[in-house]
């Protein structure tokens, strides 16, 4: 027999087709990276025209720091990792690190009501405060005119039309017309209707605030109108010497010379309401604690905030985990609908559930005391007690679904084989409970609770709109009452809904209740890693 051997295959080479060169030139990706910088750009110059405009330095600097720095990553071919984590860095310095340098900046400093702005604008303030009308001046017909944004004055004077704005005095309107002693027509203004005037609130407060000089001369004051009809002379009682950083008053006679406190301060004590901000260094912080107005409702809001933190945290995780445990047993029926159902509280707004119970918690007409005391007049807002329990109890009612849920899912997360080992070895419920559950179920809840500690501590939504903070303290002129916790008391103190502002001292509270939390937090957390011996 023979074998036929296979001829030796051949291993001519495989002819490659060339590759075809890589486009190079514009394609649409590079045209929207192009875009989406433009944009980029374009917002940043707006923020850096603002920043100079403001003199504010510092934010100029990082803003055009920033820009080059975007600029050079995405237009560079290299730093490709730098191209992903510019984004997200780019959020952290603005919406993380800003805010918490400007705060902090603000706490050392004295600005507030009275301290909003710059020594010149303290002086600008203090002469238009001290500005009354020229006794024996006369009354003109008036008219409102605009020109794009600006608004003016055109008066008649002597028969003719003057016409000015807060940026010009008044001047000759040559071309103008009258109807009736009035100026309908002013070349390169427009005349406002009158009713125009009268509809629009905000038009109004525009006009009421329009400041327009008679000349360049500071001396002959200027005019202001209260009707838009007509307008007189007003002049400051008061003169700047910039000199020798003085406000001087014609009428009383008063010197009120620049202190380092940013105010102006005559011999007398009296001082100006005008006043600049300026570093104060540590003064908010011990004014927080030794101020004789503040110290004392500010402890006892202390108090109140770390004992409601605690008791929402305490209450509701521990029905919270009672309802689970319960619902979890499968001899319940209908358990999907009835876990379904322990959810809702959850699902609704907290702001408007508060505002529900506090139409229901309303001693007059509220359902509560009408359904559950017989119509008893029990005042459960007016009252500090009953305040600090209603605001308890709805904060429960808001909290435990959300720990019905956690709970639930840790307990169906629990390891079978151990609850049955502990039963075959005849523990009972309450001592599988004790020993097992409740260890493995910390472990994951643990960093949970601590989380809503922290968001307790600062659960503004829920005080804000139940109490108000009230009832307030009696006797007390802080503003602050028995429900206030810290961050509705800086709330309070910050002025943003009404009242005296005091931002600085406002920035060292929002400091101190930062690093609280922060310390709390990294303790408890420290303390949870001993749970986790149990697994």
């Amino acid at each position: 027999m023979t074998v036929q051997l296979d001829a030796p295959r051949t291993t001519a080479p495989i002819a490659r087709r060339p590759l075809e060169p890589r486009r190079r030139g514009f394609g649409w990706g590079f045209i929207v990276k192009l875009a989406l910088l433009a944009l980029v750009n374009a917002v940043g110059i707006t923020v850096i025209l603002a920043a100079w405009r403001t003199e504010a330095w510092v934010i100029l600097i990082a803003s055009i720091v920033l820009l080059v720095i975007v600029d050079a990553v995405y237009l560079a071919k290299r730093a490709l990792p730098l191209k992903y984590l510019l984004p997200g860095l780019s959020f952290l310095l603005i919406f993380q690190i800003f805010t918490l340098g400007y705060t902090g900046y603000v706490a050392f400093t004295n600005y507030g009501s009275g301290h909003a702005g710059s020594m010149e604008q303290a002086v600008e303030a203090a002469l238009i405060q001290g500005e009354q009308r020229v006794e024996g001046a006369a009354t003109y017909p008036l008219a409102i005119v605009q020109r794009g944004d600006e608004l003016g004055f055109a008066i008649v004077d002597d028969g003719g039309v003057r016409v000015g704005s807060e940026l010009e005095p008044l001047s000759e309107a040559g071309g103008a017309s009258l109807d009736d002693d009035r100026p309908v027509d002013v070349p390169g203004w427009e005349v406002l209707p009158r009713a125009a005037v009268l509809s629009d609130p905000e038009l109004q407060e525009r006009v009421v605030n329009l400041r327009v000089a008679v000349s360049d001369d500071p001396e002959d004051g200027s005019i202001r109108t209260r009707d838009g009809t007509s307008g007189s002379i007003y002049s400051s009682t008061l003169s700047w010497d910039e000199q020798a950083m003085t406000i001087s008053d014609s009428e009383t006679g008063l010197v009120y010379a620049a202190d380092d406190r940013g105010n102006f301060v005559a011999q007398d004590g009296s001082r100006l309401a005008a006043g600049w901000y300026v570093p104060v260094g540590f003064d908010n912080f011990v004014r927080a604690f030794t101020d004789t107005a503040l110290a004392a409702p500010l402890f006892e809001v202390t108090l109140w905030t770390f004992a409601f933190a605690i008791l929402t945290v305490l209450s509701s995780f521990g029905l919270g985990l009672l309802f689970a445990i319960i619902y979890n047993d499968p001899r319940v029926r209908a358990r999907k609908l009835l876990r379904t159902l322990f959810i809702l509280p959850y699902a609704f707004p907290a702001f408007m559930s508060a505002l529900l119970w506090r139409g229901m918690l309303n001693s007059e007409f509220g359902v509560i005391n009408d359904l559950f005391f017989f119509g008893a007049d029990i005042n459960w807002l007016g009252d500090p007690f009953l305040a600090k329990f209603a605001v308890l109890w709805v904060n429960l009612w808001l909290s435990f679904p959300y720990w019905f849920l956690v709970c639930t899912g840790a307990l169906q997360a629990l390891p079978g084989e151990t609850l049955e080992a502990a039963t075959i070895d005849g523990a009972g419920p309450w001592r599988r409970f004790r020993s097992i559950i409740l260890p493995l179920l910390l472990v994951s809840t643990a960093p949970l609770a601590i989380a809503s500690f922290a968001f307790n501590f600062n659960n503004f939504t829920i005080i804000y709109m139940l109490t108000g903070g009230g009832p307030a303290f009696p006797s007390s002129s802080s503003g602050l009452g028995s429900t206030d916790i810290l961050i509705s008391a800086i709330y309070q103190i910050s002025g943003v809904a009404g009242g005296t502002a005091d931002y600085g001292l406002a920035s060292a509270l929002s400091i101190i209740v930062f690093i609280v939390i922060g310390v709390i937090s990294a303790l408890a957390f420290r303390q949870t890693r001993k749970l986790e011996e149990y697994q």
